[in-house]
């Protein structure tokens, strides 16, 4: 999970192969178009053995309101 570095901070999940390029590359301005403008920090990670198990974890993590509040809280 990314939290932006703005003001009003919101977060970004998404699953990759490649976690350093993956955060280079939306610090950059590239990569989803949500997180296209604003600077990242990583401040939760998971490391998930298949790309199907991947997919899953980022929906529920995606839909569990309660979660990322909880890290997002945690990492201030």
């Amino acid at each position: 999970m990314l939290k932006s570095m703005s003001r009003k901070t919101v977060t970004y999940v998404g699953y990759t192969n490649n976690l350093k390029n993956r955060l280079l590359l939306h610090n950059r301005g590239k990569g989803a178009k949500f997180t296209r403008g604003r600077k990242w920090k990583l401040i939760y990670k998971e490391k998930i053995n298949s790309k199907k198990e991947a997919i899953s974890r980022e929906y529920y993590i995606k839909r569990n309101r309660t979660l990322r509040n909880k890290i997002k809280k945690e990492n201030k």
